[in-house]
């Protein structure tokens, strides 16, 4: 199912609508498995681990492009072998279905 969610496209949130609800968000969320979570209903967050801080950069930067591709932009948290990825619709302070569809396109890049 990510792939199904991968192969869309973010669609840019003009604000008015409400965010996703909680059947909603474990709908979507249960598409994406492999550690990410809805935090408070709010926001998506997973934590990546790779191999030493030049991997952990190098995935943090295709995780860049794709976030310029797509218009829509992550809080990004980068360490030693890790990096953390924060996914919410800032316009509506809540989630919508783009920001599953840019969790699954992380998660493509990460191959999981």
């Amino acid at each position: 199912m990510t792939n199904n969610l991968a192969s869309r496209d973010c669609i840019p949130c003009k604000g008015g609508v409400p965010p996703l609800e909680a059947e909603s968000i474990q709908n979507l969320l249960t598409q994406l498995g492999n550690g990410w979570h809805a935090i408070d209903d709010h926001h998506l967050h997973k934590e990546f681990r790779l191999k030493d801080f030049v991997e952990a950069l190098a995935f943090t930067n295709r995780v860049g492009v794709i976030a310029e591709e797509q218009n829509h932009h992550p809080d990004i948290y980068l360490a030693w072998g890790k990096v953390g990825i924060t996914i919410w619709t800032h316009k509506i302070d809540g989630l919508t279905e783009s920001d599953f569809v840019f969790a699954a396109k992380c998660g493509e890049v990460f191959g999981s």
